[in-house]
C-alpha cells in the first residue's frame, strides 16, 4: 500500500494524530496546516486521497475543494468542527465525498479513508482500460484505436505514440522523451523520425492533419495532445 493522502489542518495535534495512525496504516502522508500550502502540495504530488479541514488560514477548505475538482476526481473528507447543515450541504454541493465531525475517533477516519479509496481505485482502473479524446478512444486492452467509433489502423509505434499522448493529456513532450519512451533507446538528435510518425499519426486521428486540433506542435520543445 502507497496511497498518497494529504492532511489539511491548521490544528498541529490533530494533524499529527491523523498522520500517524495514516502512516501507521502504510499510506504516505503529505501535511498541510493551510489551504495556501495544501494546494502547493497537491499540484505536486499525485494524491489519491484528502481530509481537510474547512477554517483554515489563508485558504479555507471550500476553496481548496474548488480548486481540486476542476482537475481531479480524487475522494475529499472533511474533517471539521463545524456541524451546520449548511456547511454540510455547501461542502457536498462542492464535491466532498464525506463529512467527519470533531472530536473524531481516528479508526473511524481510516475506516473511511479505506471505504473511499477502496471505491476510488477500483473506479478508477477500470475507467484506465479506455482513454477517451473527444472522438478518438483507446482500448488499452485490445490496443484497439477508434475514430467516431470506427477502427483506424495505426502501426506499434503510432500506438505507441498516440497512447503516451493520451495517458498524458496536456503534458509537452520533447521529442528526445518521445524518442526514449517509444522506441526505447538513446535519442542522439535525429528528430526526422519522430516527426514522420507524427504526420502519420496526424493524417489517420486528425480532420485536418495540417491544422490539428489534437495532436499539437509546442514550438521549440515539442508536442502534447490537446484535451477534448
Amino acid at each position: 500500500m502507497n496511497e498518497k493522502v494529504l492532511v489539511v489542518e491548521d490544528e498541529s495535534d490533530i494533524r499529527e494524530l491523523l498522520e500517524i495512525h495514516l502512516l501507521n496504516e502504510g499510506y504516505e502522508v503529505f501535511t498541510a496546516k493551510d489551504g495556501e500550502e495544501a494546494l502547493k502540495i497537491f499540484n505536486i504530488e499525485k494524491i489519491d486521497i484528502a481530509l481537510l479541514d474547512v477554517m483554515m488560514p489563508k485558504v479555507n477548505g471550500f476553496k481548496v475543494i474548488k480548486h481540486i475538482r476542476e482537475v481531479s476526481n480524487i475522494p475529499i473528507i472533511f474533517i471539521t468542527a463545524r456541524v451546520e447543515d449548511e456547511d454540510k450541504i455547501l461542502g457536498l454541493g462542492l464535491g466532498a465525498d464525506d463529512y467527519i465531525s470533531k472530536p473524531f475517533s481516528p479508526s473511524e477516519v481510516i475506516a473511511r479513508v479505506q471505504a473511499h479509496l477502496r471505491r476510488y481505485l477500483a473506479y478508477s482502473n477500470k475507467i484506465k482500460e479506455e482513454l477517451i479524446c473527444g472522438n478518438l478512444t483507446i482500448d488499452k486492452k485490445s490496443c484497439e484505436v477508434k475514430k467516431d467509433g470506427e477502427v483506424i489502423q495505426l502501426n506499434a509505434k503510432e500506438y505507441k505514440l498516440l497512447l503516451l499522448f493520451m495517458e498524458n493529456m496536456g503534458r509537452v513532450f520533447t521529442k528526445k522523451q518521445l524518442y526514449e519512451n517509444v522506441w526505447e533507446d538513446d535519442y542522439y538528435g535525429d528528430s526526422n523520425t519522430i516527426m514522420v510518425h507524427i504526420s502519420h499519426l496526424r493524417d489517420k486521428i486528425e480532420v485536418n492533419p495540417k491544422n490539428p486540433s489534437y495532436l499539437k506542435t509546442v514550438r521549440g520543445i515539442g508536442y502534447k495532445m490537446e484535451k477534448k
